[in-house]
C-alpha cells in the first residue's frame, strides 16, 4: 500500500495544563523493550512533548493524524503505542485537548476520521460512516508508518476511543486482534458492523459509560441497533471465556467497576459504570460531550492501568 508522509504543522500543546490533567510520572510504565520496531535507533522525527500533524495515503485517500511523543522519549527505548479515536464530528486536536492521553508514557497517535453524513467526521462501523471507508486498513498503514519512524514496542499497541471512536475500537478488536493488545471504549456506540471477526485471540477490554448518557443510552436503543451496555460487556466476557465475575468494586460515590477475570489468554474485561454520567469522557479537562462529567476516575489513568498489564504474543 503506498504511503506518503507530509509534516503539515507542529502543534505545541499546553504542557502545563496537561501536566495537571495527566501527570505521566504517576502512571506505571514498563521499561521492558519488548518487541522493538524498525524505527528504534533512528533520530526522533519530532521534539518530545509536542504533537505534530502528518499525513499518509491509504487506499488512494489522503489521511491525517497527530503524533505526540512523550517528554522522556528516546529512540533507544521501545515505547508503547496508544491509538486514540475521536468521536463523531470530532478531531484529533479536540481529543488531545480534553482526554489527558498525551500525558501518558506512550507514543500517542490521534487519527482524523473521514467526513461522513451531514459533513461530520465518522469512523467505520456506524450507519453514518463514509461509504467505503476502510479505517481498519488505515490503522494498519498508520501503525506501519509509526513503527518505521519511532521506537515502539509492537506487542504493546492499544486503542482508545470516544463515542463513535469507542465503537471503532471494538471493530479493531474484531478485525485486528493480533495487532491491538487491548481496547478502551468510552461512551461507545457499538453499532453492528457486519465484519467477520478474527477469533484467533481474545482482546482485553476496559470500558466506561454513564447511566445518564442521552446520546448513546446505557440501556441501549434497539431502533438504532445499539445494545444495552451492561449486556455488551457481559457478552464480551463470555466471548473471552472469562470464568470469574463480575466482581464489583466501588471506586467512588458515582463510579462502580465490574470486572471479569480468568479469561482466555488473560483477556480480562473491566467496565466502569458512571452513575448519572453523561456522554462525556471521565475526568475531561475541557468539554467532551453533553451531560455530566465525573472527576472521580480520570479515564486516561484507569485505562492505562488496565492496558499496561496486557501485551501481544511476541511472534
Amino acid at each position: 500500500m503506498p504511503l506518503r508522509m507530509l509534516v503539515r504543522s507542529v502543534l505545541v500543546l499546553a504542557l502545563a495544563a496537561l501536566a495537571v490533567a495527566a501527570p505521566g510520572a504517576a502512571v506505571p510504565h514498563d521499561p521492558d523493550p519488548g518487541y522493538r520496531s524498525t524505527g528504534c535507533g533512528l533520530p526522533a522525527p519530532q521534539e518530545p512533548g509536542e504533537a505534530v500533524r502528518y499525513s499518509l495515503v491509504s487506499d488512494g485517500v489522503e489521511r491525517e493524524y497527530l503524533v505526540h511523543l512523550p517528554r522522556g522519549y528516546t529512540p533507544g527505548r521501545a515505547w508503547p503505542v496508544l491509538l486514540a479515536y475521536h468521536g463523531r464530528g470530532g478531531s484529533a486536536e479536540g481529543m488531545a485537548g480534553y482526554s489527558g492521553l498525551t500525558g501518558l508514557p506512550a507514543v500517542v497517535v490521534l487519527p482524523d476520521a473521514l467526513t461522513g453524513e451531514d459533513d461530520r467526521s465518522a469512523w467505520q462501523g456506524a450507519p453514518y460512516s463514509p461509504p467505503g471507508a476502510d479505517d481498519v486498513a488505515f490503522t494498519h498503514a498508520l501503525l506501519d508508518t509509526v513503527e518505521s519512524r519511532t521506537c515502539v514496542d509492537r506487542t504493546r499497541v492499544y486503542a482508545a476511543g470516544m463515542s463513535n471512536g469507542g465503537g471503532f475500537t471494538a471493530v479493531l478488536a474484531c478485525a485486528a486482534p493480533r495487532r491491538i493488545a487491548a481496547i478502551a471504549p468510552v461512551a461507545a456506540a457499538f453499532y453492528p458492523h457486519g465484519l467477520e471477526c478474527d477469533t484467533s485471540r481474545a482482546v482485553p477490554v476496559v470500558s466506561f459509560h454513564g447511566t445518564a448518557d442521552e446520546t448513546i443510552p446505557y440501556t441501549g436503543d434497539p431502533g438504532r441497533g445499539l445494545p444495552d451496555v451492561a449486556r455488551w460487556n457481559a457478552d464480551r466476557a463470555a466471548a473471552n471465556g472469562c470464568l470469574r465475575g463480575p466482581r464489583t468494586e466501588r471506586l467512588g460515590p458515582d463510579v462502580t467497576a465490574l470486572e471479569w477475570t480468568g479469561c482466555a489468554g488473560g483477556a480480562d474485561v473491566r467496565h466502569l459504570v458512571v452513575a448519572r454520567g453523561g456522554h462525556t469522557w471521565p475526568g475531561a479537562v475541557s468539554a467532551s460531550g453533553p451531560g455530566r462529567t465525573t472527576d472521580t476516575v480520570p479515564a486516561y489513568r484507569e485505562l492505562w492501568l488496565f492496558a499496561a498489564r496486557h501485551r501481544l504474543p511476541a511472534a
